[in-house]
């Protein structure tokens, strides 16, 4: 695994952190319907608590997409997003459009640190 181009985590990174914002949001929502009354997690966590803890997740990932296993701990944080459709349906839809948004940048973002790559190099290398 190698760390992605800076374009590539740049453009990550933010969406990540806009992610941060509407799971926050989405915990938010959990609270104010009351779901934790009905579900059984371990431990006394609440569907606000878990929803926090991924939106505390989607900054770090954030934070670390520039290291070689960024990209995959971003990932992670679209899977849990999924998961949170659990307590709060509409989160589906926003799991789907972040998931698609991060697949998005990371494809064309691979495709622009190439094409940076090979601009620096010069002519030489085409």
């Amino acid at each position: 695994m190698r760390a992605p181009g800076k374009f590539t985590w740049r453009m990550l990174a933010t969406v990540l952190g806009g992610q941060a914002l509407v799971i926050f949001f989405g915990a938010l929502v959990a609270r104010g319907l009351r779901v934790e009354e009905s579900s059984d997690l371990p431990l006394g966590l609440t569907p606000f608590v878990v929803m926090c803890a991924v939106a505390v997740l989607a900054l770090l990932a954030a934070g670390m997409v520039r290291r070689p296993g960024g990209p995959v701990l971003g990932w992670v944080v679209q899977g849990l997003t999924l998961l949170s459709a659990i307590w709060v349906p509409t989160m589906l839809a926003i799991a789907v459009v972040f998931g698609a948004l991060y697949g998005y940048c990371q494809w064309q973002g691979t495709k622009i640190d190439a094409r940076t790559a090979a601009a620096e190099a010069g002519p030489a290398s085409q």
